[in-house]
């Protein structure tokens, strides 16, 4: 896979949200609100590239029987940094956003990528793994915090985006709102892919894959 489509699947074709379905609990939690969802999405993508590049630097030198635990040592670590980080210079950010910055060391995504990527990658590739799965996690909590504060609040970044006479759908910033909200966009983003994948027009690596296992599978029956 080239280096481009590392950096863009995390948008679309594998966005953790969306279609891989991780980290659905802080996005539920701080997509409310348009700054929230950033603020977030920012801290998760700086722990994500930072924890892909150390581990892609130890790799070799971690025994597989200790990796988790050395993994989470290292997250860890970034999350302290971003934690501090945010109650020194964004308090009232850090204030709103609360446990969910620390509780960052267990967001599945991270680990996720740290077991599934990074360690089994060298340092370039899981750099832009990291960034472009951070940014689609980052996009996806900006499109539902923006849908949820817009019909919710009236306000886009604390900004009146309607008239006076608009009757905000309180129901959109509690959590029925946002559980809606996110099985809409994976809905869309399933009929996106169905859509692609009828017309043809699949991810050549995905085709190639496929195209190995049909072989595979059509030797073994002879």
């Amino acid at each position: 896979m080239s280096t481009f489509k590392e950096f863009t699947k995390g948008f679309f074709r594998e966005n953790p949200v969306f279609v891989i379905a991780l980290g659905l609990c802080p996005t539920l939690a701080t997509s409310s609100l348009v700054e929230k969802g950033l603020g977030m999405g920012m801290a998760a993508t700086f722990v994500l590239v930072c924890s892909n590049v150390i581990i892609a630097l130890i790799r070799k030198l971690v025994p597989s029987r200790i990796r988790i635990p050395i993994f989470i040592v290292v997250i860890a670590a970034f999350v302290v940094i971003v934690e501090l980080a945010m109650k020194a210079y964004l308090p009232p950010l850090s204030e709103s956003l609360g446990i969910f910055i620390p509780l960052i060391v267990v967001n599945c995504i991270i680990l996720g990528r740290a077991e599934a990527y990074a360690q089994k990658n060298n340092v370039s590739r899981s750099f832009m793994d990291g960034l472009g799965m951070g940014l689609g996690f980052t996009f996806a909590l900006l499109v539902i915090a923006t849908i949820r504060e817009v019909l919710g609040f009236g306000t886009f970044l604390g900004l009146p985006v309607f008239g006076s006479d608009f009757e905000p759908a309180t129901i959109m910033i509690l959590s029925p709102g946002g559980f809606i909200t996110i099985g809409f966009l994976m809905g869309y983003f399933a009929w996106r892919r169905r859509r692609k994948k009828m017309k043809g027009v699949g991810d050549p690596d995905e085709l190639l894959a496929e195209r190995q296992r049909l072989t595979e599978t059509t030797r073994e029956a002879a």
